[in-house]
């Protein structure tokens, strides 16, 4: 892995639609040199998969976040699913390991007293609910959307014409239907990499609290860091998720003192993955239930 190889994967990573020309005339590089990286890092397994990304507030799911000590995914998995419908699960370094659960919004604090009763084979380290508000430009998706979103959470990648022939719409529908689904902030389209196949570079999420509005904080944070984002940062209540990378450990160290010294930012905490884990069944149950609504805007 080289910075090149690094930035055409940030790329992907906030949108893996986008094409091979446009990001390299981005770097200044010909499409056909981003293939063959982007085909090298594949062949590695660094990127392992495309993916779809909704976040569940979109669709009236809250998430759970659960920070444990213990490494045994299987075990804390099936822990999880006691609580709610998996999200995603990263295990750190250090025998951390961060959780995601998708729960009804309107039952979130009796799902976080259950996980503290149920999840007793591992030590809570922390949790924390991210019921983030849904933009206003994001408040309603029709049927049409629904099934064009099933079809591209089955294939991120899919082209346009292809979705359309098997949808029995026309190009220019889905033309549309695809650019509200990108100017959509809680859909992503993005990919799955494995951190320990990423050579020569150290990727990392620095999790900053603050008391301010998380927006006017990461505008903060942009000055200072925006050259070792490995991904655009994530906003939910009264966290910033900062996801990034660095050649070397007392590099990231500097990093994560300078975040948590940063005007608005209370504290952090520093979070390096061996694994991550994305689970998307929640997200085809949901979007099937959204398909068989009877009304043409769905809440």
């Amino acid at each position: 892995m080289d910075n090149l190889d690094m930035k055409i994967l940030s790329m992907l990573l906030d949108n893996c639609r986008e094409s091979d020309r446009s990001i390299g005339i981005k770097l200044k590089i010909s499409g056909s040199a981003v293939r063959a990286r982007r085909q090298k890092m594949q062949d590695a397994q660094a990127i392992q998969k495309y993916i779809l990304k909704v976040e569940p507030p979109l669709l009236g799911f809250g998430v759970l976040y659960v920070v444990v000590t213990g490494q045994d995914t299987d075990e804390i998995l099936a822990q999880c699913r006691l609580i709610g419908k998996p999200y995603l699960m990263v295990p750190c370094v250090g025998g951390v390991t961060v959780c995601g659960v998708v729960v009804n919004s309107m039952e979130m604090q009796q799902k976080i007293e259950i996980a503290k009763k149920l999840m007793r084979d591992v030590r809570i380290l922390a949790i924390f609910e991210t019921q983030r508000p849904v933009a206003a430009n994001d408040s309603r998706l029709t049927r049409t959307d629904f099934d064009i979103l099933g079809r591209l959470a089955a294939s991120p990648r899919q082209r346009i014409d292809i979705i359309a022939k098997e949808a029995k719409l026309s190009a220019k529908t889905v033309s549309r239907c695809r650019d509200r689904l990108h100017a959509n902030t809680d859909i992503q389209f993005t990919l799955t990499y494995d951190p320990k196949k990423l050579k020569g570079y150290i990727p990392h999420v620095v999790l900053a609290w603050t008391e301010h509005d998380p927006a006017e904080a990461v505008a903060k944070l942009d000055e200072k860091f925006s050259q070792y984002y490995l991904q655009m940062p994530f906003l939910a209540k009264n966290q910033v998720v900062l996801f990034m990378y660095c050649k070397t450990i007392f590099e990231m160290d500097e990093i994560t003192q300078s975040v948590r010294q940063t005007e608005m930012i209370n504290r952090t905490d520093l979070f390096i993955p061996k694994k991550i884990f994305i689970y998307d069944q929640w997200l085809h149950d949901a979007i099937n239930d959204k398909r068989q609504s009877s009304k043409l805007h769905i809440e």
